[in-house]
């Protein structure tokens, strides 16, 4: 038996995540590029072993629920590994979570989206509380004197872990929880009670199913004030320091997001403070939900580039029946496939960035654009990437099954974003309420969509325009796939090579994108398509 290794893929390390050419064309045309710097920077820290090995551990080494201390004293702490510390730290510094809510600039939350997508490729679990943190300011400006409190520190690019009150804190993270057992994505079946005090704050008793990331300082939650459904900001930590009566009950086994912390709580009495106003608890926390939804695309797309990038660097150096795999047609088709879908994703979701960015600054345009093109996005980004982790994870073949190849863990987390922050059919019939409710939405995406002048998708625009004509909910997943494609056909026909956008609309647009990756028809140039990964 020979023990010499031969034919082994070396590992993928060494290299800038950030060397992206779709991201960067974007993160230029979108307003950011005075960020280039600091992203190249970030996307070099991503591509080291030692980044990777970050990920790693923190998967491997799971966070653990300490309910009580030694005394028998109740603590509710989630302790994780130290390289769990070490991603949120770089996460933090480099404002990836609330950072561009308190920078002046234009692009400020395009750059944000791009180290995201970036620094996600590297171990996605922990891109929840910093996702959330980012959100909840949104939100809280519902509450003026709250947000003048809050926001400095959530802004901080201080990674400051533990539980103490905001005064002691050089930077803290917000989590959210919404979902109770017995309704899900309804959250107007909600049964936590919030009772005024008389000096301002309530009193939150009941409980929340999934409460994402239980570790954080503060949290914003829904609950059924005298007025109705409401939203409110509950801190772990009270001013006094004493621990708010918030219970961590046990954390979810999940799927994926293994690093990442998913609890069960229970409120007893909890202080918590009203962010807007009574029964317009759904209203306020749309806010943040929006921001984590384009997080959910975000990190989706990220997903598909770190799947793609895995693909092509095996299928570059491993060797199977006398050929590089790189060099094989049918191998060539899969990847180029893949790098379509890639690409799509990351256009799209630097495109939703920008409108952020914009909306945020006032354009009205930009916010009804969003607000359509958003719950079409999320749909369908969200809804391919486990399709996609699975693709990537099989060329890699039997190697591509197993642990230490990272791709079990790719293809684990890939469905989690299609969950998060409302489901396929919740996605899809978001869409459904805008475009009825919001006409002025709608026409604000097809003027977009529009702005590419040819043919192939003034016939996709057509047929959208007819399905949308008589649409009934049993339609809205079909209406989201082909606003998506839509949408990313029209942006890659403006901003990509002729050779991306020409094979996406021939594989994609009337009715092609149902079929496995790899069945790219004659004509596509695969090795210019593959030349930008």
């Amino acid at each position: 038996m020979s023990h010499e290794v031969m034919n082994q893929v070396p590992p993928l390390s060494g290299h800038d995540v950030a060397a992206d050419p779709a991201l960067a064309a974007a993160l230029a045309r979108e307003g950011a590029d005075w960020a280039e710097g600091e992203l190249r920077q970030l996307g070099t820290l991503a591509g080291t072993a030692k980044a990777q090995e970050w990920g790693r551990l923190a998967n491997e080494n799971e966070p653990v629920l300490r309910t009580h201390d030694r005394y028998g004293h109740r603590i509710d702490e989630v302790e994780f590994h130290p390289a769990w510390h070490e991603l949120m730290t770089v996460a933090v510094e480099h404002g990836l979570h609330a950072a561009p809510w308190t920078m002046a600039r234009p692009g400020a939350h395009v750059a944000r989206a791009a180290k995201f997508y970036v620094w996600s490729q590297v171990e996605a679990g922990h891109g929840c509380p910093i996702s959330m943190t980012y959100a909840s300011v949104a939100a809280l400006r519902h509450a003026p004197a709250l947000a003048a409190e809050w926001e400095p520190a959530l802004a901080s690019r201080t990674y400051d872990f533990g539980l103490r009150p905001l005064a002691d804190k050089r930077g803290v993270l917000a989590g959210m929880a919404m979902t109770e057992k017995q309704g899900g994505s309804d959250v107007r079946a909600n049964l936590t009670t919030a009772e005024p005090l008389g000096d301002g704050t309530y009193a939150l008793t009941g409980h929340k199913w999934f409460n994402s990331a239980p570790m954080c300082d503060v949290f914003l939650v829904l609950a059924q004030a005298p007025g109705g459904l409401s939203c409110f900001l509950l801190p772990r930590v009270l001013p006094d320091g004493t621990r708010n009566a918030i219970r961590l009950m046990r954390l979810k086994d999940k799927l994926g997001n293994r690093s990442n912390a998913s609890a069960e709580v229970e409120y007893e009495n909890a202080v918590a403070w009203l962010v807007g106003e009574e029964g317009r608890g759904v209203r306020t926390i749309i806010e943040m939900v929006n921001m984590t939804r384009l997080d959910c695309v975000i990190g989706s797309a990220a997903g598909m580039r770190l799947g793609l990038t895995q693909a092509v660097h095996h299928a570059r150096h491993r060797t199977a029946f006398g050929r590089l795999l790189i060099d094989q047609p049918l191998m060539r088709n899969v990847l180029a496939d893949l790098a379509l879908e890639s690409e799509a994703a990351t256009v799209l979701m630097m495109r939703l960035a920008g409108a952020t960015d914009r909306a945020v600054a006032g354009q009205a345009q930009e916010g009804m654009f969003r607000r359509v093109a958003l719950a079409a996005g999320k749909y369908w980004v969200c809804k391919r990437a486990a399709g996609h982790a699975a693709e990537a994870l099989e060329c890699l073949g039997g190697n591509g099954y197993v642990e230490e190849s990272g791709m079990p863990r790719l293809f684990r987390e890939s469905p989690l974003n299609g969950i998060w922050e409302g489901s396929g059919n919740v996605a899809a019939l978001d869409l459904m309420r805008a475009l009825t409710r919001e006409p002025e939405a709608a026409e604000a995406f097809f003027t977009e969509v529009e702005l590419a002048t040819d043919p192939r998708i003034s016939e996709s625009v057509s047929r959208v325009r007819k399905t949308l004509a008589h649409a009934t909910e049993a339609d809205a997943r079909r209406l989201a796939e082909e606003m998506a494609l839509v949408l990313q056909a029209s942006l890659l026909i403006r901003f990509a090579p002729a050779s991306v956008a020409d094979a996406f609309c021939a594989s994609r647009l009337g009715g092609g994108s149902g079929r496995a990756y790899g069945a790219l028809g004659p004509g596509p140039d695969l090795d210019a398509i593959l030349a930008r990964i």
